[in-house]
């Protein structure tokens, strides 16, 4: 069973950075994919971003231009850089992988591992 550890998070005032890695426990295969996703109070759990094993990336609309999501595969790693952050961008960030079809990849169910989610806020 893979397991994936997240670090970073943290409070950050709108219009700063933070980065958040996740890694997984083990070598993870060529069809698997890795991502984020976060949940704000009150709020259902909704895709941030996504990386394949071939590198290929995939942005949910409000993040695009803000967040670089990236892999490092030798480091079995995921990295989400996230910049001009927004009072809305609070919410726990989870780290997901899996094995989602390509129209697929933003729903949380075809995840198959999640790590134990970071806090991530936002103040004005």
């Amino acid at each position: 069973q893979v397991q994936l550890v997240e670090s970073g998070g943290g409070l950050v005032q709108a219009g700063g950075s933070l980065r958040l890695s996740c890694v997984a426990s083990e070598m993870t295969s060529s069809g698997y994919t890795m991502g984020w996703f976060r949940q704000a109070p009150g709020e259902e759990r909704e895709f941030v971003a996504a990386v394949r094993y071939s590198g290929h990336t995939y942005y949910a609309d409000s993040v695009k231009g803000r967040f670089t999501i990236s892999r490092d595969k030798a480091k079995n790693m995921v990295t989400l850089q996230m910049n001009s952050l927004k009072l809305e961008d609070t919410a726990i960030y989870y780290c997901a992988g899996g094995v989602p079809i390509l129209s697929a990849i933003g729903t949380s169910s075809a995840y198959r591992h999640w790590g134990q989610g970071t806090q991530v806020t936002v103040s004005s």
